[in-house]
């Protein structure tokens, strides 16, 4: 009988593992398009000329980025290439203070500190602003990097991490542009959970 030969069963396991991967190779390309910056789910650097909000989608049934007017990153615009140029150094500083080890990006991280995929929207700034003299959401976040022991918040005070001005520009700007991915209703309940 032909399933008594290893023949059979070892053509058979080429086969399915020849099949798997080249739909692992179709699957990777789909994703790679949908998750490169200008892709479907990512929007391009200079986003963080817009206005990024939040908003539930009844047709998708979750929480997704609303992209609209301008709403210029410290009063400036910035070219395609100097906000790649400036994301690219606020990744580097939240990568050289280990920011991870604290916090969390698309679930990723501890969850010591506040998830930071949504970081932008959060409704703090707005408050805090005018508390400690920034009109604008932009500056009270550079402000709070720059001397988080002067913003307590809980229990749990961030360390003062020698943070420049423009390192906490450049952050800023990264949490603005990542707050703009559409990462599928990640995280779950943020809108509720910050309606005050």
């Amino acid at each position: 009988m032909y399933t008594q030969d290893p023949a059979f069963w070892r053509a058979g396991a080429i086969s399915s593992s020849a099949v798997m991967f080249v739909v692992l190779v179709v699957l990777s390309i789909d994703s790679v398009r949908a998750i490169r910056a200008g892709g479907s789910h990512v929007p391009r650097y200079d986003v963080i000329n817009r206005n990024i909000g939040y908003g539930f989608d009844s047709a998708r049934n979750e929480d997704v980025p609303i992209i609209q007017g301008e709403d210029l990153l410290f009063n400036r615009h910035y070219t395609e290439a100097e906000a790649t140029r400036l994301l690219a150094k606020g990744k580097l500083v939240i990568q050289s203070r280990a920011c991870i080890d604290c916090h969390t990006f698309f679930g990723n991280g501890a969850y010591y500190g506040p998830d930071l995929t949504k970081a932008w929207l959060d409704p703090i700034w707005t408050a805090w602003g005018p508390m400690y003299g920034a009109k604008r959401r932009d500056q009270a976040m550079v402000d709070f990097l720059m001397h988080p022991e002067r913003f307590p918040l809980g229990n749990r005070t961030m360390p003062n991490l020698g943070i420049s001005e423009d390192e906490a520009r450049a952050v800023v700007a990264y949490l603005k542009w990542m707050s703009a991915v559409d990462a599928n209703g990640f995280p779950a309940g943020f809108l509720s959970a910050n309606a005050r």
